[in-house]
C-alpha cells in the first residue's frame, strides 16, 4: 500500500483516481491548491505526488522545486491540459518523472504511476520510517517486561523475530529497537510480505538488474541494499515462499545476496528483524516454513501480549491517543464512554483501540466523548462468556506477572508453580464433583490412580 498526493482543482479528475487508487489498497489525500497541498505534506510522507500544472494560487512547475528538495525520493507525475512543448520542458526540467496531457485515460495514468512506483526506493510495499511522534505505551507488567527485552537486545547486532497478534504494536517494537541500537541514524526498511505476490518479494528484498524480467527498464535496489548499516523489518514473515525462505537463511549466515537476474553476489550490513502473528512451529510441521530459518531468526525473540492480558494500560494508551490529537483528558471522557471502553474485549488489541478512540473524537466535534460516539463492534464478542477463552487470559496474565519478577535471570520454576496452582484447583473441582471419590476422579480425568493418589497425596483424617 502506497501514500500518494494529488493536487488538482478539478473535483471529477481528483474523485476518479481516488477512487481507483484507493480500490488497489493506496491511502490518497486530496488536495485543489499547493497551498493546501503544503498543509496536508506536514504530517503526511507521500510516495508519487500527482501535481496539476494550472492551479488557483501557486501553481504546479513553481512548486515542484519545493516538493523535490524537500521529497528527494518521491516521484512528481505532472498533469496538463496545456501539453506545449514549453510547458513539459520546464515540468521536466524542475524535477518531474512524467506527465500526463489531459484529456488522458486512466490506463494511460496507472501506466505511468506504476512505473513512478518503480523508480521511488520507497516502493508501493516498502516504507522508510522513524515512526516518529509515536511510541510503546505501557505501565503494567506484561509491557514492563517488553521494554526489558528492547533495552537488553537493541544494543546487539542479533536477529530478532517479534511475535504477537495483529495490532499489538510489532512495527513499533522494531522501530524502538532501531532507534535505539547503533545504526539509530541508519535506514530503517519495512516491508509487509503478506501484501506482496511471491514473485515481487524477491526483488523487493535483494534487487533486480535491467532486463531480468518483463518491464524491468532499469537496475533496481532491494532492501538489503537500501538498508545497509540500518535495519530491515521484515512483517509477516511466514508468508515467505519456502525458495525465498533459502536464501533469507543464506544472508543471515553469509551477509550475501544476489538480485535476480545476475550472478554477481553482494553483500549487506543490515540487520533483520522480523514479525509474525502465525504458529511457525506449526508450520514447521506442515512443512512451509524451514526449521533452519526459524533457529536464525529467533536468536532473541519477543512475544507481545494480546491487550486483554494487559488491561490495566488500557486506561494510559486511551490517554495517549488523546493527547495526541491535543484532546484534554480530563475532560473528555463521560463515565459512559470509560465504561464502553473497558467493557469491550478488544480483540483487534492496541490497534483496534486507537482505531476506536480516532472515530470517537471525531464524532464528538469537540465535545465529551461518549459511549455512541465509539464506532459500533462490527465483529460479534464470539469469545464473551467462554471458559476457555477466560482460562487463557487467566494463564496469559499470570505468565507476564510471573516474567516480570524474572528480571534477566532466567533460572526460575515458572512451569511447577504453574502446575501447582493449576492441578490443585483442578482436582479439587473434580473431587468437589465426585464427592471425593478417587477412583471416580481419576478416571474423569484420564489419569490412574497410582498416580492421582501420589499428586493428591494421603486423604486427610
Amino acid at each position: 500500500m502506497s501514500s500518494i498526493l494529488i493536487i488538482d482543482d478539478e473535483p471529477a479528475i481528483c474523485w476518479s483516481l481516488k477512487e481507483r487508487l484507493a480500490d488497489q489498497g493506496h491511502r490518497v489525500q486530496i488536495a485543489s491548491t499547493v497551498e493546501e497541498a503544503d498543509e496536508i505534506l506536514k504530517t503526511f510522507t507521500p510516495e508519487v505526488i500527482v501535481l496539476d500544472v494550472r492551479l488557483p494560487g501557486e501553481d504546479g512547475l513553481s512548486a515542484i522545486p519545493r516538493f523535490r528538495q524537500n521529497f528527494p525520493a518521491t516521484p512528481i507525475v505532472v498533469m496538463t491540459a496545456f501539453g506545449d512543448l514549453q510547458t513539459v520542458v520546464e515540468a521536466m526540467n524542475r524535477g518531474a518523472f512524467e506527465y500526463l496531457v489531459k484529456p488522458f485515460e486512466l490506463s494511460d495514468f496507472l501506466s505511468v504511476f506504476e512505473r513512478a512506483l518503480q523508480t521511488s526506493p520507497q516502493s508501493s510495499h516498502v516504507v522508510s520510517t522513524t515512526s516518529e511522534g509515536q511510541q510503546l505505551v505501557g505501565h503494567g507488567p506484561a509491557m514492563q517486561t517488553v521494554f526489558k527485552q528492547i533495552a537488553l537486545v537493541a544494543p546487539t547486532e542479533f536477529p530478532i523475530l517479534i511475535t504477537g497478534e495483529t495490532g499489538t504494536g510489532k512495527e513499533l517494537v522494531a522501530d524502538a529497537i532501531h532507534r535505539h541500537s547503533r545504526r539509530g541514524n541508519g535506514p530503517f526498511m519495512r516491508v509487509s510480505l503478506a501484501s506482496l505476490s511471491p514473485t515481487v518479494i524477491e526483488s523487493e528484498l535483494f534487487g533486480h538488474v535491467k532486463g531480468a524480467f518483463t518491464g524491468a527498464a532499469h537496475d533496481r535496489p532491494g532492501l538489503f541494499e537500501l538498508a545497509d548499516h540500518g535495519t530491515i523489518f521484515l512483517d509477516e514473515i511466514g508468508e515467505t515462499p519456502l525458495s525465498i525462505q533459502v536464501k533469507l537463511l543464506r544472508v543471515l549466515e553469509s551477509h550475501c545476496y544476489t538480485p535476480v537476474g545476475t550472478s554477481e553476489e553482494k553483500s549487506t550490513n543490515a540487520r533483520l528483524i522480523a514479525a509474525t502473528n502465525r504458529d511457525l512451529m506449526a508450520m514447521i510441521a506442515e512443512g512451509t516454513f524451514r526449521e533452519d530459518l526459524f533457529h536464525r531468526l529467533k536468536v532473541f525473540s519477543i512475544n507481545l501480549p494480546p491487550l486483554r492480558a494487559h488491561r490495566e494500560d488500557i486506561r494510559p494508551l486511551v490517554e495517549y491517543f488523546l493527547a495526541r490529537q491535543q484532546v484534554p483528558v480530563s475532560s473528555a471522557m463521560t463515565e459512559g464512554f470509560w465504561a464502553e471502553i473497558e467493557k469491550r474485549e478488544w480483540n483487534g488489541n492496541i490497534r483496534e483501540l486507537r482505531n476506536a478512540v480516532d472515530h470517537a473524537v471525531v464524532m464528538a466535534r469537540g465535545g465529551p466523548l461518549a459511549a455512541d460516539h465509539l464506532p459500533a463492534i462490527l465483529v460479534s464478542n464470539r469469545h464473551q462468556g467462554e471458559p476457555h477463552f477466560q482460562l487463557e487470559t487467566a494463564i496469559s496474565t499470570w505468565v507476564q506477572q510471573q516474567l516480570a519478577d524474572v528480571g534477566t535471570d532466567l533460572q526460575t520454576d515458572i512451569h511447577r508453580r504453574f502446575l501447582n496452582i493449576a492441578e490443585k484447583t483442578l482436582f479439587n473441582e473434580i473431587l468437589d464433583y465426585t464427592q471425593q471419590n478417587r477412583s471416580l476422579a481419576a478416571k474423569m480425568l484420564g489419569l490412574d490412580r497410582a498416580t492421582l493418589r501420589t499428586k493428591l497425596g494421603p486423604p486427610p483424617g
